[in-house]
């Protein structure tokens, strides 16, 4: 009897320490990337899907009462565990208005989609044109915000004076794009050779990767302008504003020197003249 006994014991204790061996020896991450039908988006540890909300552009989040039953903010206890391929520096923490703490990614405030019942679900992208699954990938990101000029007055999409919000081109860390008026398709027609005013109206020039799905990547492209690479949509040069200072969901160049001279940059943009 103590023969068999024995045995059991020791059955029992080499399938625990197998358990226990395989389990601490499987990464748990609160962030990683997951395969979907839109490609690599991030998620949390169980692969739910998480998203942008592109009304927060400026680094707050404008999702309160009633949208966060169908958009519930992404936070965890600790500081968050990364998948492999996932910078630290590209992820903070901010406590909203309610006091909760909501975790970001390049500033963007994560939140998930209540209609997401499955791992891989992506049914959030480009609700209300203003829902996008997060990704790393992305070059180019959608803000819907009051366009304020450097005058300090509010304009419309058509850049008259009055208030509502427009959508129009970020960078994947929220600093505004725009066009020149004077530029025609593929031809920049305001930066120097020698570079003297690009101070003022940065060129935009990026490692291009990814937009979101409601935008045709087909559209965006690149010019040379004096040895660096500038980028295009619709053919037209995209600069930013040096003014902005770098800050997220500033829009100060719509109203420089006058409204409409440099203009945002939008999905129904026409294209650039020949």
């Amino acid at each position: 009897m103590s023969t068999l006994v024995a045995i059991a014991c020791a059955a029992l204790v080499f399938s625990s320490c197998s358990e226990s061996t395989s389990v601490e020896n499987e990464p748990s991450y609160d962030i990683t990337q997951k395969s979907t039908s839109l490609g690599n988006v991030l998620t949390d540890q169980k692969g739910r899907t998480l998203y942008f909300f592109t009304k927060d552009v400026k680094g707050t989040s404008a999702c309160t009462g009633g949208c966060l039953d169908i958009w519930p903010i992404f936070t965890t206890a600790t500081t968050a565990r990364l998948d492999t391929g996932l910078v630290a520096g590209d992820f903070a923490t901010i406590i909203r208005a309610d006091g909760k703490s909501q975790v970001t990614y390049k500033g963007w405030p994560l939140y998930y989609y209540a209609s997401d019942v499955a791992a891989g679900d992506v049914k959030g992208e480009n609700v209300g044109n203003v829902w996008y699954v997060a990704k790393k990938s992305y070059s180019i990101m959608l803000a819907n915000t009051q366009l304020v000029g450097n005058d300090g007055k509010n304009y419309t999409a058509d850049y008259k004076e009055g208030t509502g919000d427009t959508q129009y081109f970020v960078d994947a860390n929220g600093r505004t794009l725009y066009a020149f008026n004077r530029d025609k398709k593929n031809k920049n027609n305001y930066t120097k050779s020698d570079f003297s005013n690009d101070a003022t109206w940065p060129i935009w020039s990026t490692d291009w990767k990814d937009v979101p799905s409601v935008l045709d990547k087909s559209l965006f492209s690149t010019i040379d302008v004096f040895g660096k690479k500038q980028m295009t949509y619709k053919g037209w040069p995209l600069y930013y504003f040096g003014p902005d200072n770098t800050t997220r969901g500033l829009t100060k160049g719509v109203s420089v020197p006058t409204p409409g001279v440099w203009p945002i940059v939008q999905k129904t943009t026409t294209e650039a003249p020949e």
